[in-house]
């Protein structure tokens, strides 16, 4: 037996330490598929009351760290919520997402926008870190998370979700130095708001840019990635030793610039096979992902296969294992608990290609 180590297992894989097995969370993994959440939400109906209210969001983030025992527990909240603690006013609408009740288009509005202050704005955000840091101890790591200057500025602009992006792509390919403004007034709140998640407890950070898939590769480059970059060195100033994840959906063609954003794992989706992600993005990136999420409707034989295809071409360093989105709602309950269970049982010396 070798000497225990009291430092939670994804905080050390994360940091690049080598481990016997890949550290196992899910994205989305407090939600609609469990039972109990869907119990709690005919209690709780508006998502702002189940993040907001520290018992409520808690009792959610330690769902699945009861059920599941995952590597990861993570924050339950919304990429929006800082919003308001900036002069955005926002809903969240059950199963249609973020609603901005006066979008951002003009620079009048994006002038009158403050300093976020997260003591005054999320004082709720301590509460329900320090909490899950004193429930799961050193069995578990508590994730943090927040939302990208590129997503946000979308939902800020768009007032909603998008198929077509037009309303914030007409602004980024016409008015460009009014979004630019808005990026960097985001990014710096952003910066504050993961630094304070740090503060309260969070051990690993990851910042979700979901649509900045939606970008071609050289937007990407003048929209996404700068504002990304300015988050993650403000934040390494002060927290040197966080590692910080990044995530955008639909991230196959702008996979080797995720890797430029300072973040110290790369998320990977599943449209991009696990060995071919990791030999573009070179050895020296740490990964996360990339099961298909559909997985979870398979067979236990069939979602074994693909746990241990996804373990041997991800090597064996640097590598979370996740889904490469969100559990999405119909998943039975009784295939998320195989697949962590399989996940813990495997070992990187036996998975070896």
């Amino acid at each position: 037996m070798g000497v225990y180590s009291t430092t939670p297992h994804l905080l050390r894989a994360a940091r690049g330490e080598v481990v016997d097995r890949p550290p196992v969370w899910m994205m989305r993994q407090a939600g609609r598929y469990m039972k109990a959440y869907r119990d709690l939400r005919e209690k709780y109906p508006s998502f702002r009351d189940r993040s907001e209210i520290p018992e409520v969001a808690i009792e959610v983030s330690l769902q699945p760290w009861r059920a599941f025992q995952p590597d990861g527990v993570i924050l339950f909240s919304d990429i929006v919520t800082p919003l308001p603690g900036l002069g955005i006013d926002m809903d969240i609408a059950e199963g249609k997402g973020p609603i901005i009740h006066s979008p951002l288009r003009t620079q009048e509005q994006i002038e009158r926008l403050h300093p976020l202050e997260p003591e005054a704005a999320l004082p709720f955000i301590k509460t329900i870190l320090q909490a899950l840091r004193s429930e799961v101890g050193d069995k578990s790591t508590v994730l943090g998370f927040v939302g990208a200057p590129w997503t946000l500025a979308a939902y800020a602009v768009e007032g909603k979700g998008s198929k077509t992006y037009s309303i914030i792509k007409n602004m980024a390919f016409s008015d460009p130095t009014i979004l630019h403004q808005l990026l960097a007034k985001l990014a710096d709140a952003i910066a504050i708001y993961a630094r304070y998640q740090i503060d309260c407890g969070a051990q690993v950070v990851q910042m979700f840019d979901s649509w900045a898939g939606q970008l071609s590769p050289q937007d990407y480059d003048t929209f996404a990635l700068p504002y990304q970059k300015r988050v993650f060195q403000q934040v390494k100033q002060t927290h040197p030793d966080t590692p910080l994840i990044l995530l955008v959906s639909g991230s196959a063609g702008v996979l080797e610039r995720m890797a430029q954003s300072g973040a110290d794992i790369v998320t990977v989706d599943w449209a991009v096979d696990m060995a071919d992600a990791r030999a573009r993005l070179g050895k020296h990136v740490k990964v996360q992902g990339n099961l298909d999420p559909g997985v979870l409707f398979g067979s236990k034989e069939f979602i074994r296969d693909r746990i241990l295809d996804t373990v041997r071409k991800a090597g064996n360093w640097g590598h979370i294992l996740n889904l490469g989105h969100g559990v999405l709602p119909e998943t039975p309950e009784e295939n998320v608990a195989f697949f962590f269970e399989t996940a813990k049982e495997l070992n990187l010396a036996g998975v070896k290609g």
